[in-house]
């Protein structure tokens, strides 16, 4: 922590930062929604094995577009000019300005004494400036005309509303400026997800130069580091790693090719059959489109397609026409869902198994809500697929569809070869792998965190069940992970006649400083179920942490040691050099 101070004082007072990242407006680039993706450089002092390095990365975030208060709410908006405003805003639109622009910093541009001063805005007036009274002097008066007869400014947008600041202070939009340098804090939407993704996506050897050209940053202002005595090497660290032979994978002995090694982590479904398919009997489709738009017809053709590719690849799909119905996206989510189980069920006369869903678009909030309701509410299975898949049917798009349907009706896709997997396969092992879903930030502390653990449930760790718990936001500790883990040894004894004598436990989402209380808390609570369950009941466990930001990146000195973007190899391991002292770590 003291070398992190050390190096990233300097640097620090000329930039904007953010945890141990720095960033600079010179390098950002507008995207949807009033706000921009500024690049910047992530670096840390970490030790290694007899030395301190410093990692360096490139970085991103985002932040609010400075400038015009009022141009900032046009793109929040998306109404692309100043003249569409003159509206006003609808009860919806003022809602998500006011959700958006909260706690927002602005300063005032029409007295040049206040424009130093800065305020955090609270909320907006329900009415209009030119509706929104306020006492003065004795006379009630609204705010346009107060502005006009103070500060001899007439007001353009009167018919908008005012935001309110400290100590209820009402300011008209059009004098308020965006400070810059905010950062944007709420969740992005698909859309802006996916610009920042084409921004910030850079194949390795940009990659490498952007890093190296951090590394002369840094090593540009020194005056600090040069007084304690450290020096930063302007060199990649060069380290041997090892590629990891990649695994064989087993499908049902009828497949012209049931065994299969993947190249650089690619394979296909083609000459290949499910290891153990399952039934689909009874089920409906649910267009989220009208049938104007989506004919039946059509739907039919891509519903015949996919169940034959689903036979074809070894599942058994007796009813190759199911029932079809329509629905409206911005309608009753639930009603819908629930009308698709009711005439699924009817249709087959047996409980239903699976909704197919088709999406006009990729909108988040739409599929979330048919998952809510078809996980916590109906309790069927759902499969969301996209209309623009549908109307030109594809084999290779149908295959990867019916292998996500299979599983999720019980089937097994494929399977692991035993002798590549001795920890699991000679003795009975159980793999975990659990995580804790936060609110999105700026959500509030009212929000409940969600912990999930899954676990497999037959000896050749190809099938799943999972124990979901919802806890105090914002806690990363799972609160009732030994009941968890005992309803999940359960599911396994039910399913192979045998308690696992192992148990592989993967753990995501946990950093350095919360190492001990994860072990003190969670390992204990794992062995405490396992006692609970059988006093003399004490498996092995292995306990692994699993961090994917970690920030190191590794880059192929050799083209012939690369895959065809120029990254490593599939497998590629590294566990010396760079890895901590004294904790078992490696890095892939």
């Amino acid at each position: 922590m003291a070398l992190d101070v050390i190096i990233g004082y300097q640097v620090s007072t000329a930039n904007v930062t953010v945890g141990r990242s720095f960033f600079t407006q010179k390098e950002s680039s507008p995207i949807a929604g009033g706000v921009e993706v500024w690049r910047g450089y992530y670096q840390s002092a970490r030790p290694t094995r007899g030395k301190m390095m410093i990692n360096i990365d490139l970085s991103a975030t985002v932040f609010y577009q400075d400038g015009p208060l009022i141009q900032l709410i046009t793109k929040i908006l998306k109404l692309g000019s100043l003249d569409k405003l003159r509206s006003g805003l609808s009860e919806r639109d003022h809602q998500m300005v006011e959700r958006t622009i909260k706690n927002l910093k602005i300063r005032v541009n029409h007295r040049a004494e206040t424009r130093t001063s800065s305020f955090k805005i609270e909320k907006l007036t329900q009415t209009p400036a030119s509706s929104t009274m306020f006492e003065k002097d004795g006379n009630t008066i609204n705010v346009g005309t107060y502005f006009q007869n103070t500060y001899n400014k007439r007001l353009i947008y009167p018919f908008l509303p005012c935001v309110v600041v400290r100590r209820h202070i009402l300011l008209p939009l059009e004098v308020c400026d965006v400070i810059p340098g905010q950062r944007y804090m709420r969740k992005l939407n698909g859309g802006q997800m996916d610009e920042m993704m084409a921004l910030t996506r850079q194949n390795p050897s940009i990659r490498t130069n952007m890093i190296r050209k951090g590394v002369k940053i840094l090593n540009d202002q020194t005056e600090f580091m040069q007084q304690f005595g450290v020096k930063v090497s302007d060199k990649m660290a060069v380290v041997d790693a090892r590629v990891l032979p990649a695994p064989t994978i087993i499908y049902h002995p009828s497949s012209r090719e049931k065994h299969i090694t993947p190249i650089n982590g690619n394979w296909n479904l083609r000459n290949k059959k499910l290891a153990i398919g399952a039934t689909l009997g009874s089920w409906c489709v649910l267009a989220f489109l009208s049938s104007d738009v989506f004919p039946d017809n059509v739907i039919s053709t891509f519903v015949r397609e996919l169940a034959t590719v689903c036979q074809d690849t070894g599942m058994n799909v007796p009813n190759k026409n199911p029932p079809i119905l329509h629905a409206n996206p911005q309608g009753n989510i639930e009603e819908s869902l629930k009308q698709a189980w009711l005439k699924a069920g009817n249709s087959a006369k047996a409980q239903p198994q699976l909704i197919l869903c088709i999406l006009p678009n990729t909108g988040q909030p739409l599929y979330a809500e048919i998952k809510r309701v078809s996980d916590t509410v109906i309790g069927v299975a759902t499969q969301c697929v996209q209309i623009k898949h549908t109307r030109k049917t594809k084999k290779q798009y149908c295959a990867n569809v019916c292998l996500k349907i299979n599983v999720k009706l019980g089937g097994m896709n494929s399977s692991l070869s035993p002798e590549q997997i001795s920890f699991i396969s000679d003795r009975p092992t159980i793999l975990m792998g659990a995580d804790v879903t936060h609110p999105a930030p700026g959500s509030g502390n009212e929000r409940p965190s969600i912990a999930a653990v899954t676990a497999s449930v037959d000896s050749k760790a190809s099938r799943y069940a999972a124990s979901i718990r919802i806890q105090r936001g914002r806690t990363e500790i799972i609160a009732d992970l030994g009941n968890m883990v005992k309803e999940l040894l359960k599911a396994f004894y039910q399913t192979c006649g045998r308690k696992p004598e192992r148990i592989l436990f993967y753990r995501d989402g946990v950093s350095e400083s919360q190492f001990e209380n994860v072990k003190a808390i969670e390992v204990e609570a794992i062995k405490t179920a396992c006692h609970a369950l059988d006093n003399k009941y004490n498996p092995t466990i292995t306990f692994i942490v699993v961090q994917k930001r970690h920030h190191t990146r590794i880059f192929p000195i050799d083209g012939g040691d690369t895959d065809a973007s120029g990254n490593c190899l599939p497998g590629t391991v590294i566990n010396t050099v760079i890895t901590h002292p004294n904790e078992f770590d490696f890095c892939k």
